[in-house]
């Protein structure tokens, strides 16, 4: 996959004109605050040994989200670990589910808790109950309730994803003061927007190659992936509609969540990204609004940005911003 995109030194000053709308502010707290007034703690099960893990331990989690609905979660914890420790709460890239625990090994084995959030719809754990019967979309999610802001497939996953943030609160041996946010293409996405709409309450945030930031751009460049949704559904069933399906998308993209988000942020890009083209990553990346922002740039990697060599530069990244376990 050649480089398809604009080279580094134009990607490190792109900075494209990008307004929220005027609703963004109101449209999130409103639905923020209908999701917090459900009743409902998160609950725990532990089923280390359905897994024969002998060094960490398992909780089945489940926590009220969208509209009190419980969706899924893990939490992996090390075995007999003292103290409250830094939690990583881990979003999942597209079409995919928490899995099983036996998948997310790197940050417990590090001495971290990691609580990994199920996508509602995509896993098989958590039922998107709401998938608005009766619109029409294409296959997949970028388009479902593209109509409205109110009816759009990711504002009920974007709230699943910030009340993880509010439960873990409720879990015990977790530190409520060391919360990392952190997830590859979909789930940098909504590491991201949790991030944004979650404040002071995050204490570091980590998208790798993100997904759901700049999506005109991204539906007029990419060259695979999702993106393309929005593509055929405005060329087969919307050409009249272009500019109200970007008008519910703006409430969901990840620059105006990068603009109101402040906690230190460790991005990654691929410079031969087909799914994620570089300039979406950038786009967000310059206009996030914390002053700690670092880039990883993988020159010759795709949609699979860094791969194994990722999580040794984000755990080393953690470590000299103070986030290790045990300080």
């Amino acid at each position: 996959m050649p480089v398809t995109d604009l080279g580094i030194d134009e990607l490190v000053d792109y900075r494209p004109d990008s307004s929220a709308p005027q609703d963004f502010d109101e449209f999130w707290r409103r639905t923020l605050a209908e999701a917090r007034s459900h009743d409902g703690a998160a609950k725990t099960e532990r089923v280390t040994a359905q897994y024969g893990l002998r060094t960490l331990e398992v909780d089945d989690v489940r926590f009220p989200g969208w509209d009190g609905e419980p969706v899924a979660a893990w939490l992996l914890r090390p075995r007999g670990a003292d103290g409250p420790l830094p939690v990583v709460v881990t979003y999942i890239g597209y079409s995919g589910g928490r899995g099983l625990p036996t998948e997310h090994l790197f940050w417990p084995t590090a001495g971290y808790a990691q609580l990994v959030v199920d996508s509602r719809g995509q896993g098989h754990d958590t039922p998107d109950r709401d998938a608005g019967e009766g619109t029409q979309w294409v296959e997949g999610f970028m388009t479902r309730g593209i109509e409205s802001p109110e009816n759009h497939y990711y504002r009920r996953l974007i709230t699943d994803c910030v009340r993880a943030v509010d439960a873990v609160g409720q879990l015990p041996g977790l530190d409520g003061d060391r919360i990392v946010l952190t997830g590859g293409s979909q789930g940098g996405g909504l590491a991201l927007a949790a991030a944004g709409l979650s404040g002071s309450r995050v204490a570091a945030v980590m998208p790798d190659v993100p997904f759901l930031c700049h999506y005109r751009q991204g539906a007029q460049t990419a060259l695979e992936g999702p993106y393309q949704e929005i593509v055929k559904y405005l060329r087969w069933h919307s050409r009249h509609r272009v500019q109200q399906a970007f008008d519910t998308l703006d409430h969901f993209d990840g620059v105006h969540f990068a603009q109101r988000a402040t906690a230190p942020a460790l991005f990654s890009v691929g410079l031969m990204d087909p799914v994620c083209p570089p300039r979406t990553v950038y786009a967000a990346f310059n206009r996030y609004a914390g002053e700690d922002r670092t880039m990883t740039v993988w020159p010759f990697a795709d949609h699979a940005g860094g791969c194994g060599s990722n999580p040794p530069v984000q755990l080393a990244w953690l470590q000299q911003r103070g986030l290790a376990p045990g300080r």
